[in-house]
């Protein structure tokens, strides 16, 4: 529930919450959409709220300790019986130039090194981009008409010249408000507007460009999550690529997450902005000045504020717009 003050309020959102506000609120919402669940504790919630109100400025109680601790309490019976924790998190990330060409591992793939597979979404909120950076497109896959061995034939001067993978791609020019989903096994390139991503819990790449934006990766980059005899097998390296994924001649079609409102009032809007997956979602909530609204939602989810002030359940809440150089918000 969300109490607000004044001017605009705006958050990122993942399970049941309910929102009091009485000024503008943005509402971004990560979930753990597709895995189900139950309602954890309330915002107003008993145990975490005691924990927190307990807690001195000297000491850090990290989100996973929290989940180890408290369990379907905290996240639901569902998420905690399927996964043993919370499966996803989400972050900001904001460059002047875009990234490398890469791809994330899936789940079959990353079992042979010990770790998860990474799905993971895009949305480019407004609010944080008032500039675009050196370029604002990404590149998503291979042209449909790129065939196995070109790619192939690209990764086998890694180490030797500049393979400008991003030959054989495509790009978009990205469009602030939207979004979109990316497969594991999906090589991308994001461009340079501020993301916001909602993804698995898991951090798997294999890098198919060697020279991005002036930066040099040497071939342990493309390699770092191979087994060990698989590391100068090219082969292996390409089984990492969804190879239908990658060129679907409808990819945009298939990918791109224009946002889907669920309700539009005098008071507040709510759109899904991360959708059209088994892994992850995202809500974006707007509430109006001087308004309260209560949304719920079937599992537990993080919140964000993008902008604005008010109120969460029993919370005061501001959004950050100043933090120093290894801050927190």
């Amino acid at each position: 529930r969300i109490a607000e003050l004044a001017d605009a309020f705006d958050l990122a959102l993942h399970q049941v919450a309910r929102l009091e506000e009485l000024g503008r609120v943005h509402a971004h919402g990560h979930a753990g959409r597709g895995a189900g669940g139950d309602d954890g504790a309330s915002p107003e919630g008993h145990t975490l709220a005691q924990l927190v109100d307990h807690m001195g400025d000297a000491e850090k109680i990290s989100l996973k300790d929290f989940v180890t601790e408290l369990g379907a309490e905290l996240i639901g019976d569902s998420l905690m019986d399927k996964y043993g924790t919370w499966p996803m998190y989400s972050k900001f990330f904001d460059y002047e130039d875009p990234l490398f060409h890469h791809l994330h591992l899936d789940f079959d793939a990353a079992a042979r090194v010990g770790k998860l597979g990474k799905p993971e979404a895009y949305y480019y909120p407004p609010q944080y981009n008032p500039v675009p950076g050196n370029f604002p497109h990404t590149y998503f896959g291979f042209d449909p008409d790129v065939t196995y061995d070109e790619v192939k034939e690209r990764l086998t001067g890694y180490e030797t010249r500049d393979i400008r993978i991003t030959e054989l791609s495509r790009a978009y020019r990205i469009e602030l408000g939207t979004g979109w989903y990316t497969a594991p096994g999906v090589i991308h390139a994001p461009g340079s507007y501020l993301t916001y991503e909602p993804q698995w819990n898991s951090d798997v790449n294999s890098v198919f460009e060697n020279i991005a934006s002036g930066e040099v990766y040497d071939y342990s980059f493309l390699t770092e999550n191979c087994p060990e005899d698989k590391q100068r097998d090219l082969d292996y390296v390409m089984s990492l690529l969804d190879w239908d994924k990658n060129v679907d001649p409808h990819y945009r079609k298939n990918n791109f997450r224009p946002p889907l409102t669920i309700v539009e009032t005098e008071d507040y809007t709510e759109k899904w902005i991360a959708y059209g997956n088994p892994y992850i979602a995202a809500k974006e909530l707007t509430v109006q000045p001087g308004k309260t609204v209560t949304i719920t939602d079937e599992t537990a989810y993080g919140c964000i504020l993008v902008q604005g002030y008010g109120k969460l359940g029993s919370f005061d809440c501001a959004t950050a717009t100043m933090l120093r150089f290894g801050g927190k918000s």
